[in-house]
């Protein structure tokens, strides 16, 4: 059994370690199962967000370190990443505030992607260039263009007024065709980021049921009616915490049009939510969407963050999450750019001024999953023997087994890993993750 392990207060990152293994006469102590006759869901992948302030950043880097950066992720030596995200449209995570129409256009005689252009879409192509493959990409709009709403901007809420809605859905068509056309496929859109938050920043509320009628009425009939009628829709994209009752009231109105549900971490665990909805639909894909650390400047270089990660992503997929879609892939040495001032971590930072490449804990945490679990891969049956530590399992299509424990703890944790009635053990370091493959 192969070992990689990273753990604070060492010099281990993503390191193999010695070999561990499998002895007959297991313990009853203190024990990890793993069971490989019961499987789960289908993992499809991990990735993060091209955003504008990601690629913007990037631009400011060397050409050596940009493709560092895309290679840490998507390449063959990097962590395994194969989805992306992109916002229609400005979002917080932008250099400012734009709309692919122009202000007062009511029939989207102007819409255009040269912002897209300047910044996202060669960063995307580079990084399809350095994966070998297309990537999973999602579509998330944080607001419609001023104009398109009741309160005539683009932050602070508002709703989508219903003269503008038919535009607005035909509005994601022309985006996905337009992305086509640059030669990035679209796998899904939300219709709306965190449609239940009046931010500071591009932000637009729809009630659960305005949700389902907007996707019933409109986006799913523009998407029908175009070449693009494979796109995935998912609704919801925010927290964990309403997101069973939110589902629910949407589906009520638009379930066989609605593929999944996306969620966030910012409301806490709420793991049972995607359980949920999984008895209720199960035929619903639930994917997450975005997470980050917030307030960058009290977290970058902190250990907590990637536990933080760790054990998200554990608690997802063990209740039944497809896909982990990462917020910025990387991020200045202040959190941004950020245009309202919402500065936050990311898995690399990047220093502008110094051209220098930073990768904080997240990024090996993250690293930890996405690295070894390949797209294809089910979710297996395990238990622990205490709280104090996570695990997740899974087997890989080649048939390879991946195992990923968590210990948070400020001491050692004893692991005993049964599989097949025998038994391989080691001890888990303080603060520390670690993959086996076997």
């Amino acid at each position: 059994m192969k070992v990689f392990l990273t753990a604070k207060d060492s010099d281990l990152r993503l390191t193999q370690t010695a070999d561990l293994s499998f002895e007959k006469n297991p313990s009853e102590m203190e024990v990890i199962n793993v069971h490989d006759d019961l499987e789960f869901q289908t993992i499809k992948g991990f990735g993060g967000a091209f955003t504008e302030s990601f690629c913007y950043t990037m631009s400011k880097m060397s050409e050596e370190n940009r493709n560092k950066v895309l290679n840490a992720y998507f390449g063959p030596d990097g962590i395994g990443y194969s989805v992306g995200r992109v916002h229609m449209g400005s979002c917080d995570f932008s250099t400012g505030h734009y709309s692919c129409i122009e202000e007062g256009d009511m029939d989207l005689s102007t819409f255009h992607i040269e912002r897209d252009k300047k910044w996202i879409l060669p960063t995307l192509k580079k990084a399809m260039e350095i994966n070998g493959a297309p990537l999973k990409m999602l579509v998330s709009p944080w607001s419609p263009p001023a104009h398109f709403k009741t309160n005539k901007d683009r932050n602070h809420g508002g709703k989508l007024l219903d003269e503008c809605k038919k535009a607005w859905a035909e509005h994601y068509v022309k985006f996905i065709d337009a992305y086509w056309k640059e030669g990035v496929p679209i796998w899904a859109v939300t219709v709306q980021n965190e449609p239940a938050a009046t931010q500071t920043w591009d932000s637009c509320v729809y009630t659960a049921e305005e949700e389902g009628l907007f996707v019933r009425d409109y986006l799913y009939p523009a998407l029908k009616n175009s070449p693009y009628l494979n796109t995935k829709i998912f609704i919801w994209d925010h927290n964990k915490v309403m997101a069973y009752e939110r589902a629910r009231d949407t589906l009520k109105i638009a379930d066989g049009l609605v593929d999944g549900v996306g969620v966030h971490w910012y409301g806490g665990d709420h793991f049972e939510a995607l359980d949920f909805i999984s008895r209720q639909y199960p035929d619903k894909e639930l994917v997450f969407t975005e997470g980050c650390q917030e307030e960058a400047e009290q977290f970058l270089g902190k250990w907590c963050v990637g536990e933080r990660y760790a054990h998200d992503i554990i608690g997802n997929m063990n209740h039944n999450l497809t896909t982990f879609l990462d917020w910025n892939l990387a991020l200045d040495e202040k959190g941004g750019p950020n245009h309202v001032g919402n500065y936050c971590s990311a898995p690399i930072i990047l220093d502008t001024a110094k051209d220098e490449i930073s990768f904080e804990n997240s990024y090996y945490y993250i690293g930890h999953f996405s690295k070894f679990i390949r797209p294809g891969a089910k979710r297996l049956g395990t238990s622990r023997y205490t709280e104090k530590i996570d695990a997740l399992a899974v087997r890989n299509p080649d048939g390879g087994i991946v195992l990923v424990v968590l210990n948070r703890e400020e001491k050692k944790m004893p692991v005993n890993i049964v599989y097949h009635r025998e038994q391989a053990s080691m001890e888990m370091p303080p603060r520390s993750i670690a993959t086996f493959l076997f």
